[in-house]
């Protein structure tokens, strides 16, 4: 019996001969899978540059444009994280990603430069709580101030905690032009929000670089 193969069959795609070197990578498929690594972190950067200056450039757009367009904007990254990213990271993945561009709008705003300030009596503080969605959401209490500014404006302030007592004085910054809420003078950076986005968008990057369709060799 005669041991050789037949000749002319062609040989696996993408497989190695016995003792040789590995075939090399498709560079193409590396820049699109790295592409799709570094999307989650892009686009939280996009939108943090495009919400700074909403919020405080001079030759900001309209409020309504600026809400479309970034609203547009993390629709857009969720959607393309979900069709590049194989399986059920596809799905939670961008669910993360979402919430992360979120959490990215609100430290933004939060500080952001308002370009005023006030001194301002609290009328008086209503409390308001809201109780996140799913079994043993927790109850989050907000207070809401009501005040009179010289002006007339800011009317309220909302924080997460009770800043004075009735008839008591704070001092408010504000955007003349109000495109950002007003905020306590000195207010604290939003260090809670600015972790859980990095938290976030490191789990969406982590499952990018893992479960993306180039991630895997060529078959």
């Amino acid at each position: 019996m005669s041991s050789t193969e037949p000749r002319g069959r062609a040989k696996p795609a993408g497989r190695a001969e016995p003792g040789g070197s590995p075939e090399p990578a498709d560079p193409a498929r590396k820049v699109r899978s790295w592409g799709v690594v570094a999307l989650p972190v892009l686009c939280a950067a996009a939108l943090y540059a495009w919400s700074a200056w909403c919020f405080g450039g001079d030759s900001a757009p309209p409020v309504a444009v600026a809400v479309a367009a970034g609203g547009a904007a993390v629709l857009a990254a969720g959607v393309a994280y979900h069709r590049l990213v194989d399986g059920a990271m596809g799905l939670f993945g961008a669910f993360a990603l979402v919430a992360a561009l979120l959490l990215t709008v609100a430290v933004a705003d939060r500080t952001a430069a308002r370009g005023a300030v006030a001194d301002c009596a609290v009328v008086n503080v209503r409390e308001e709580s809201s109780t996140s969605v799913g079994e043993g959401g927790a109850t989050r209490t907000q207070y809401v101030h009501a005040l009179r500014c010289p002006g007339g404006y800011p009317s309220s302030l909302t924080e997460d905690r009770r800043l004075a007592p009735d008839g008591g004085k704070v001092r408010v910054s504000y955007d003349p032009r109000k495109r950002v809420e007003p905020v306590l003078e000195g207010a604290r950076t939003p260090w809670v929000q600015a972790v859980l986005a990095v938290l976030l968008l490191a789990a969406a990057t982590a499952g990018a670089r893992r479960f993306n369709r180039w991630s895997r060799p060529a078959a």
